[in-house]
C-alpha cells in the first residue's frame, strides 16, 4: 500500500519538534524582559535581542509591571534557563544587566547607542533574513578580548557561556547561518555589539557562471549562441560589489545546501547585517544576583575601609531581613495552631449539641409514651372510684352522698372523649379584637372632660352617645385636657 505524501504544515512541525527536543537538552536557556517603565523603542530593542538568542530563548515571554526579578528567578530553574539579560531605562541612560543563574555573577552595562533590526534592514539593497536562519544558534565571535585584567576575562566567559559551544569535528555547517560579533576597542573601552547572516557563494568563476548555478536558466533569447551569454559579461548586473579574496576564500570540508558550494570547493563566505547594533560600556560587575560585593566598577573607586564597612552595613541588612522572615513564619504557625484548636473546639461543641437534641428527642418519646400509658389506663377509672367510696366509709363511718365520686368520673371521662373524637384541624384560636376609635364627627361633646373612675395617667376613656355602646381612648398632650 503506497504511503501518503505529507503535507508541508506536518514537514514543518516535524521540524520544529526535533528542534525543540535538541534545544531543551542542549545549550543555555536565556529570559530576555524589561524593567520598570520604558518606551516604544527600548522595548523593540528587547525583542531585536530576543531575536539574536533564538532559538534558546522565550520569544514570547511577557513581563508585567507587578513581576519582580524573583518571579523570573523562581520560574528560571524549572525551564531550564541559566541567563537573564534585563533592560532599564533611568532619566540619563538605558542599562543592560547580564546575570547568570543561579548565583551570579551580575555585570551591567550602560547601552550608549543602538540600532533596531527594522533600520539596519531599510539601508541594505539586498537583505538576506529568512525565517530557517533562526532555528539554530548563532556563532560567536570575540575580538580584542585576550586582556589579563580580571573584568576582561569575566566578561569574556560571561559571553561565551551565554551560546552553546560548538564541537569543529562535528558540526554541520548547514546549521552556522548567523554569526554574532562582539568587539572591544581598548582605546574608548567601548563593546560593539553585531549581527550577521552567513551567506556561502561559490569562488574562482565568473560572474554569468555564478548566476547560471545560483538561479534558474536565464533568457537567452537575445543571444544567437550560448558562448555570447558567459564572454559578454557587461549585460549583467552590477549593482552589488564583488568583495571576494583571499581573506574570505575557504575550501568547504561539508557541502552545503546553498547551489554551486560543492565539497572541497573554493567558496567565498560573505556576511549581511540583520541587526540590531547595540555599543555597550562596562559599568560594574558584582556577586550573586544583584545583591553581593561589587568586584569591578569602572567609574568608583573605594578603600578598603569602605568597602568593609559597605560589607558589613549589607551583612547587617540581610540580618534583619532574616529576622523579619522568621518572625513572620513564627506568625504564620502561631495563626495555624489557632485555626487547629478553634477547628477542634468546633467539633466538639456541634458533637455536644447532637447528644443533647438526641437527649431530648429521647425525653419527649418517654414523655409520649407515659401519656399513652395514662390514657390506656383510664379505663380503670372506676374501681378507683370504689376504692374511694370504700376508703370514705372507713375513715368516716358513712355512706358517701349519692354521685359525689361518679359525677367526677363521668366529666373527665365526658372530657376525654370529647377531646379524642374533635379532629386537630377543628380547633380554632381567636385573636383579640382590637376595639375601633369612633370617627371625630360622631363623638359625643356632652361627655368630653368627664373622665372615668377607671382613668390612668396616660389616658381616659369617654362615654359616647346612646347610640354607640363602643369607647375610645384620648391621649392627653402638655397643656390640655
Amino acid at each position: 500500500m503506497a504511503r501518503k505524501k505529507q503535507g508541508r504544515s506536518k514537514k514543518k512541525s516535524k521540524i520544529m519538534k526535533v528542534t525543540n527536543q535538541e534545544s531543551s537538552v542542549k545549550g543555555p536557556h536565556t529570559f530576555v524582559f524589561q524593567r520598570g517603565t520604558v518606551g516604544k523603542n527600548v522595548q523593540q530593542l528587547v525583542l531585536d535581542t530576543r531575536r539574536i538568542m533564538e532559538p534558546f530563548t522565550s520569544t514570547g515571554l511577557r513581563a508585567r509591571k507587578k513581576n519582580v526579578l524573583k518571579d523570573f528567578i523562581s520560574v528560571a530553574g524549572p525551564l531550564g534557563v541559566s541567563h537573564l539579560l534585563t533592560f532599564s531605562k533611568t532619566q540619563t541612560s538605558v542599562n543592560m544587566r547580564i546575570i547568570r543563574l543561579p548565583k551570579g555573577p551580575t555585570i551591567t552595562f550602560k547601552v550608549k547607542q543602538y540600532c533596531l533590526i527594522r533600520d539596519v534592514v531599510s539601508q541594505l539593497k539586498r537583505p538576506n533574513m529568512y525565517a530557517s536562519q533562526f532555528r539554530h544558534p548563532p556563532l560567536l565571535v570575540l575580538n580584542n578580548f585576550n586582556s589579563d585584567s580580571m573584568h576582561m576575562k569575566l566578561m569574556a566567559t560571561m559571553f561565551q557561556n551565554m551560546f552553546p559551544s560548538i564541537n569543529v569535528h562535528t558540526v554541520k555547517l548547514n546549521t552556522i547561518r548567523r554569526c554574532v560579533l562582539l568587539n572591544y576597542d581598548p582605546n574608548t573601552n567601548l563593546i560593539e555589539l553585531r549581527h550577521y547572516s552567513i551567506k556561502v557563494v561559490p569562488a574562482g568563476m565568473s560572474r554569468s557562471v555564478k548566476k547560471l548555478l545560483q538561479t534558474k536558466v536565464p533568457n537567452l533569447s537575445r543571444y544567437t549562441d550560448v558562448s555570447e551569454y558567459f564572454t559578454n559579461a557587461g549585460n549583467l548586473s552590477e549593482s552589488e560589489a564583488e568583495q571576494d579574496g583571499p581573506h574570505n576564500e575557504v575550501n568547504l570540508p561539508q557541502s552545503i545546501g546553498s547551489r554551486g558550494n560543492m565539497t572541497a570547493e573554493k567558496s567565498a563566505i560573505r556576511l549581511v547585517e540583520i541587526g540590531p547594533r547595540i555599543q555597550l560600556q562596562l559599568v560594574k560587575i558584582e556577586e550573586g544576583v544583584c545583591n553581593g560585593d561589587i568586584i569591578y566598577h569602572q567609574f568608583v573607586k573605594k578603600t578598603e575601609e569602605e568597602i568593609a564597612a559597605a560589607k558589613t552595613a549589607r551583612e547587617k541588612k540581610k540580618l534583619l531581613k532574616d529576622k523579619r522572615k522568621n518572625k513572620q513564619k513564627m506568625n504564620v504557625l502561631q495563626k495555624k495552631e489557632l485555626r487547629e484548636k478553634h477547628k477542634e473546639k468546633s467539633i466538639l461543641g456541634m458533637q455536644k449539641k447532637k447528644e443533647q437534641e438526641e437527649k431530648q428527642d429521647s425525653d419527649a418519646d418517654s414523655i409520649e409514651a407515659v401519656s399513652m400509658t395514662k390514657v390506656d389506663d383510664a379505663g380503670g377509672d372506676e374501681e378507683d372510684d370504689e376504692d374511694d367510696a370504700e376508703y370514705y366509709r372507713r375513715e368516716v363511718g358513712q355512706e358517701p352522698e349519692q354521685g359525689l365520686f361518679q359525677k367526677r368520673t363521668q366529666m373527665g371521662l365526658k372530657r376525654k372523649k370529647q377531646d379524642e373524637s374533635a379532629p386537630k384541624s377543628s380547633i380554632k384560636r381567636f385573636k383579640s379584637q382590637r376595639k375601633k376609635t369612633a370617627p371625630a364627627n360622631k363623638r359625643d361633646k356632652r361627655s368630653i372632660g368627664m373622665p372615668s373612675s377607671n382613668t390612668q395617667r396616660t389616658g381616659f376613656k369617654v362615654k359616647r352617645s346612646n347610640s354607640s355602646k363602643k369607647s375610645f381612648k384620648f391621649r392627653k398632650t402638655k397643656g390640655g385636657r
